[in-house]
């Protein structure tokens, strides 16, 4: 059941509060100051609280910094004095709406309604879990095999906690489509959803990237820059390809998730945080620890509960409920009515798809394109993906008198074709970052400069 903490001076505005959230089934608890307030936080964590913003000790806004928004706790301010002012500034420092006196019951019913609650966390993972087993959908996710259920029962108990997730798959399985589900399950989907590859960002930006920068502070720093950590504040912060950050930022990252406190760059002046960090990696994390590449007090701390993400090769008749689900897609968009046939499916079935979803919705987005007008969908698709089955083990074969360039260019193309297309994939088996790979692509003329 929710609690509510009411922090008011005058007893008459409490008790029509306590009443109007009694009716509602909700516990309250009251306050007629910041002291008494205090106190009944150490009591009990309210779900909402309403406070006055003039009290006799302070302001109602005093008590944000006593808040433990990790468990999704919501402020509603009261003020007798309406102006613009002073409502921007309450929701500026992060309340969620407020009250002008005398207080409209009705709005404050409204207010209550529109809150997050794990009950109410609890009651829509019930209905995803009857969509599944009608539609195959659970959120932003789609398939029905036993992998997945197993996923979306982890997913369903971890989503309502404040605890750090660690998603381990292979590249194209739909990490950050998970962790977007997790936030939309939690008591922080209000709040900002924010994804960072770590992979993608250059060494020397991403202390910037993550944790922001003061004007001045560096060459081209011509203004303050919020970086991710605070952009995200009461939200959840997705770092995909954790084991790609380096070292020495693990070390400031693990000192944020151990006292949410931070510093921009160019500046000593620390800056609150409270994000929930789900991580991800298509390696073995404990692998990573081994060869140095992530520390092991990080890893301990983001792998407070590991979900493993299958890939489709495991999933069965996933295959075919995504390829039907992306093709739908494909065919609203643009106004078409293509089918797949019967051969299409089979062999939809027996690919191993090396680059997971991600493989298989390039493939049916370009079989989409290059189908005729027929209303069919045929298997006619690039070379770089064969649906007749191939050998893994093939080999690439460079006569004697190959130029370098050209023995470069076949290796590439080779390698891009074994793995559908997937840069990361390719990149990591060549070798070579995917910067690399990509200007490499360029001056073969096989994409676009």
């Amino acid at each position: 059941m929710a609690h509510v903490l009411i922090v008011d001076d005058d007893a008459e505005t409490r008790e029509a509060l306590a009443a109007a959230v009694g009716e509602d089934g909700l516990t309250t608890a009251q306050a007629g100051d910041l002291r008494e307030a205090r106190i009944q936080l150490i009591r009990q964590m309210p779900d909402v609280v309403f406070t006055d913003l003039t009290l006799p000790d302070g302001s109602g806004t005093d008590l944000f910094q006593d808040l433990d928004l990790r468990w999704g706790v919501e402020l509603v301010v009261i003020t007798g004095h309406a102006t613009v002012e002073t409502a921007v500034d309450a929701l500026r420092n992060g309340a969620i709406d407020y009250l002008v006196k005398p207080i409209n019951l009705q709005r404050v019913k409204a207010i209550l309604n529109s809150l997050p609650r794990a009950g109410d966390l609890k009651a829509e993972i019930g209905t995803l879990r009857g969509e599944l087993r009608s539609m195959g959908r659970f959120g932003l996710m789609l398939g029905n095999s036993p992998v997945m259920q197993d996923v979306y029962d982890q997913i369903s108990r971890v989503a309502p906690t404040p605890a750090s997730v660690m998603l381990v798959g292979e590249s194209g399985t739909g990490k950050e489509v998970a962790a977007q589900t997790i936030h939309q399950l939690s008591l922080r989907r209000k709040h900002e959803f924010l994804a960072v590859n770590c992979g993608a960002i250059s060494p020397n930006l991403i202390e910037s990237e993550m944790f922001g920068h003061e004007r001045g502070s560096f060459t081209g720093a011509d203004r303050q820059h919020k970086g991710y950590f605070e952009r995200a504040n009461g939200g959840t912060l997705f770092l995909d390809e954790i084991t790609e950050m380096p070292i020495e930022l693990q070390v400031k990252l693990l000192r944020v998730l151990e006292t949410g406190l931070f510093m921009r760059v160019g500046t000593t002046k620390e800056i609150e945080t409270d994000v929930r960090l789900i991580a991800a990696t298509n390696r073995d994390p404990e692998q990573a620890v081994a060869e140095g590449k992530l520390r092991l007090d990080l890893y301990h701390r983001l792998n407070v509960f590991p979900i493993n993400l299958p890939p489709l090769r495991e999933r069965g008749k996933d295959v075919e409920l995504l390829a039907q689900a992306f093709l739908d897609e494909l065919n609203e968009r643009n106004g078409t009515k293509k089918l797949f046939l019967p051969g299409v499916r089979e062999m939809l079935a027996a690919y191993p798809w090396h680059g997971n979803v991600r493989e298989l919705r390039n493939y049916v987005q370009r079989a989409h394109i290059m189908s005729g007008n027929e209303g069919e969908l045929m298997a006619a698709v690039p070379v770089q993906i064969s649906m007749a089955g191939r050998d893994l083990d093939h080999k690439v074969i460079i006569r004697f008198g190959t130029t370098l360039a050209d023995a470069d260019r076949k290796l590439i193309e080779a390698t891009m074709a074994e793995y559908g297309g997937v840069k990361a994939r390719a990149a990591e088996v060549l070798g070579i970052s995917v910067k690399t790979l990509n200007t490499r692509l360029m001056k073969y003329g096989v994409i676009a400069g």
